[in-house]
């Protein structure tokens, strides 16, 4: 089969394009010089490789040959995937926001031979449709012709849009000092007026399960616990979590969550699972475990990172990407449909189970004879007579209204789980995008490490190291991080969110399992990505490198959207670090990113919620924990120490080995602690320490003083 310049690249979603007739170019010079030589517009696709809407488009037009012919002889075809290169996506997303109202991919969007763009949008279908957009060869030779007869008047046009993009873009710091505890008021204060009392959430449909804005509440409460405000924000953080877990975007048989839901009730998900997704909200879940002690909040992260140790982890111990909405149909198998892999229908739950248990299980998971979508949410009808599982009852009603023991119906409901899971196990399984991308597997090792701590399990502390030795033997070359691997490292250099991610995972790592190797790397990335990213002048990190291909300008990440910001958590991990090591120079560099974007986080405190937990970090007290003595005999008194939400605290190990002795080198006050006999921990405030305590009950007073 004839394929096109697409079968030299690594990302599996330009691959899914390699057969297309389209001539297509990845991004890059050689395209480029075409377009300029042979003065011809661009046409540029973004996607990625679990993307709905760009199989479907793909399909329909990228396979056609009369299309392809259109482009091929009208236009320069570049394809993107967007999570190889998400500097060329926000540029050209933002673009078409601003233009058309609305985004989302595979973005389509045409361009100048001088990569400025003039028109776009996201889906085009084939042919002319009632209320959708215009079919898509009448717009290419719409625009082809308009190119011809009014390329100078494009061109003038498309300058007009650079200058409102630089605009949009440019950060404005303020002068004197970062904003103060009125931004973490308003945030607080706007957050309570969009939460949704009855189904949880701050939207109405679709609703994404950002774990951002949930991490801001419930530092807003470890800093406010005492007042109505502060419990006010704990209960929307939980009550939100709860309506999530219960909901269809949770994974009830597999684990992990789906990308959102279509309706405001977290019924009906669009299907595909992201491994940022993951990691976040493992996190969002640990944290309240740690805040209320409830059982069932540590059993959604253990599904969730149990997820990605099965579904989603690379022999070499690197994460996957994501897993498609799509998969073969089962009663035709040359047909895909969203869902498929996890929908059922009732007779299908009652031909596995026993009868007793079909009854319990369907009734506890609203399973009905018709299939459950919400009117209204379904409008291709792809789950007629299907069922997504969400949550209808409690074990503890359940057992009240049946007259049997809430353990009876949890080990009944869990055998029968375990028999769907095997059961669709057999069923043709979603496209699983094996690149990994070194930005959300910072994340993930950030998740197996809270994990390990919180829930005082080592299998996940050797998760995280074997993923954090894979990055650094396939991702970190002649002191760069590359941004990808899938059979052998991608050319793309890492962006700033790359060294950020992983900085804050390889501190969880290091405060999980005491290896300085990894904290040592840490401080390294934190030295390289402020050579390649900040920006002296006017503070903050440049989303790419000085010198990198990029679209048009040279951009900085302002909001924290379903991944947080690169400078958000730049900003934390410089005050960690500056914590762990003394480094006033780090703190500072916090404290210009902080005022770097002062603006947004007065004028628009909501589109940084991860930035507000930086902000909040930066006017506490610093506190470290020290862990004196071998690591193995300090566990008591760790586990007695993740035991308690403590968000603002740094980890210390002094294990007599090495890594104190480097540490000692950064902190002298490392090297003045006494030699125990035992383990002891410290606690330390400002540097200044208080008497070791060997004993888990000491310590328990000393933290819950540190909380009043």
């Amino acid at each position: 089969m004839k394929t096109n310049r697409l079968a030299q690249e690594k990302s599996p979603y330009l691959l899914q394009h390699q057969h297309n007739p389209v001539d297509w170019y990845p991004w890059g010079e050689e395209a480029f010089e075409k377009a300029r030589r042979e003065e011809k517009p661009i046409f540029l696709s973004i996607g990625y490789s679990t993307c709905h809407w760009c199989h479907v488009m793909a399909h329909e037009s990228f396979e056609n040959e009369a299309i392809a012919a259109l482009l091929n002889a009208h236009f320069i075809c570049i394809k993107v995937d967007r999570e190889e290169r998400p500097d060329v996506d926000r540029v050209y997303m933002t673009f078409v926001q601003s233009t058309t109202g609305s985004g989302g991919w595979p973005l389509s969007v045409f361009l100048t031979p001088s990569l400025v763009p003039f028109l776009g949008g996201t889906y085009f279908p084939p042919e002319d449709r009632p209320g959708q957009p215009p079919g898509f060869p009448r717009f290419l030779q719409q625009i082809a012709g308009a190119w011809e007869r009014e390329r100078a008047h494009i061109i003038a046009h498309g300058n007009q849009t650079l200058a409102f993009l630089r605009e949009h873009f440019q950060v404005t710091p303020q002068e004197g000092a970062p904003p103060g505890a009125e931004c973490l008021q308003a945030a607080y204060e706007q957050w309570a007026q969009r939460f949704d009392g009855e189904r949880g959430g701050f939207s109405s449909a679709p609703k994404f399960p950002q774990a951002s804005p949930l991490h801001f509440l419930f530092c807003y409460y470890s800093s406010h616990s005492q007042t109505a405000e502060g419990k006010h924000a704990r209960e929307m953080a939980l009550f939100t979590l709860d309506q999530m877990a219960a909901g269809g975007i949770h994974d009830h048989l597999g684990g992990g969550f789906h990308r959102y839901s279509v309706d405001r009730f977290w019924h009906v998900p669009h299907f595909e699972k992201m491994l940022y997704d993951q990691a976040l909200l493992a996190v969002a879940y640990l944290h309240a475990f740690q805040i209320t002690g409830t059982l069932r909040y540590a059993e959604v992260a253990r599904d969730t990172l149990e997820y990605i140790r099965r579904d989603l982890t690379d022999p070499g111990g690197g994460f996957y990407s994501a897993e498609d909405a799509d998969s073969p149909v089962a009663e035709d198998p040359h047909h895909q449909a969203e869902g498929a892999f996890y929908v059922w229908r009732q007779a299908e739950i009652e031909a596995v189970l026993e009868p007793h248990a079909a009854a319990l299980f369907c009734r506890f998971y609203g399973v009905q004879p018709t299939g459950n979508a919400p009117q209204g949410s379904d409008p291709h009808e792809e789950f007629a007579g299907k069922n997504i599982l969400i949550q209808k009852e409690t074990v503890e009603r359940m057992a009240q209204q049946l007259g049997q023991s809430a353990g009876q119906i949890a080990h009944s409901l869990a055998q029968s789980r375990r028999v769907l899971l095997e059961k669709r196990a057999q069923r043709p399984r979603p496209h699983r995008d094996d690149k990994i991308v070194t930005a959300w597997n910072g994340l993930a090792l950030s998740a197996f490490a809270v994990a390990a701590q919180v829930l005082d399990d080592e299998t996940y502390l050797q998760c995280a190291e074997q993923a954090a030795a894979f990055l650094k033997t396939h991702l970190w070359h002649n002191g760069r991080l590359r941004r990808s691997y899938r059979q052998g490292p991608s050319a793309v250099e890492g962006f700033a969110a790359d060294y950020a991610f992983l900085i804050q995972g390889l501190l969880d790592l290091y405060e999980a399992g005491a290896s300085i190797a990894w904290l040592q790397w840490a401080a390294e990335l934190q030295r390289t990505q402020d050579t390649l990213f900040h920006d002296a002048e006017h503070g903050g990190y440049w989303q790419a490198a000085g010198g990198e291909p990029t679209a048009l300008l040279r951009i900085k990440e302002d909001s924290d959207g379903a991944e947080p910001s690169p400078n958000s958590i730049a900003a934390l991990n410089a005050l960690r670090l500056g914590r762990m090591l003394d480094d006033t120079a780090l703190r500072t560099r916090s404290e210009t990113t902080l005022r770097a974007f002062s603006i947004p986080l007065r004028r628009a405190p909501l589109a940084l919620p991860q930035m507000l937990v930086a902000l909040d970090y930066a006017r506490s007290a610093p506190v470290q924990i020290i862990f004196a003595g071998n690591f193995a005999q300090t566990r008591p008194l760790r586990r007695e120490l993740h035991t308690h939400f403590i968000p603002y605290k740094t980890i210390l190990h002094a294990e007599g080995g090495v890594g104190q002795a480097w540490l000692a080198q950064h902190l002298p006050l490392i090297g003045t602690l006494p030699a125990e006999a035992d383990a002891a921990a410290s606690l330390c405030e400002n540097f200044t320490c208080q008497r070791p305590v060997t004993s888990t009950e000491a310590l328990k007073s000393v933290l819950i003083s540190l909380k009043r």
